[in-house]
């Protein structure tokens, strides 16, 4: 008998999610922008103290590495566009989407989204999980 997909979803969340903690709570907060080779993407204080990603609209080429800062901050930016969308809410914008910092406090914002999504996944229906939104669009 297959799997219902909310009941797969919650799986696999799951699942990815206990392999994720795992290294999240082994991190030091020097981890977070080590940068391991010399082309690098990476979150970076702003004039105001805020931190900036690095961004291009077109994939470079080389392609960055990315340091454990840089993805963090492209999770819970992905994650927050998801969230935002199952809520039925405009999703925020990439610029609008703040990277907490290096060490603790990424760890908290990243364990809130987690529990934001459980939440989120709770209420979420086989339908409103496969209704589809084009780009640009606002919820019905």
């Amino acid at each position: 008998m297959p799997v219902p997909s909310l009941a797969l979803l919650r799986w696999q969340f799951d699942l990815t999610w206990s392999l994720f903690e795992y290294h999240l709570e082994r991190l030091a907060p020097e981890d977070f922008l080590w940068e391991p080779a010399t082309h690098c993407w990476s979150v970076r204080r702003g004039a105001d103290g805020s931190w900036i990603p690095d961004w291009a609209d077109t994939e470079p080429d080389p392609i960055p590495v990315p340091t454990i800062g840089w993805l963090t901050w492209h999770m819970g930016w992905w994650w927050t566009v998801t969230i935002d969308h199952l809520r039925g809410r405009p999703p925020q914008e990439r610029v609008d989407v703040a990277w907490p910092g290096a060490g603790e406090p990424t760890v908290v914002w990243l364990r809130g989204m987690r529990t934001e999504w459980s939440g989120v996944l709770g209420r979420t229906t086989p339908t409103t999980l496969s209704r589809t939104r084009s780009a640009g669009s606002t919820p019905s």
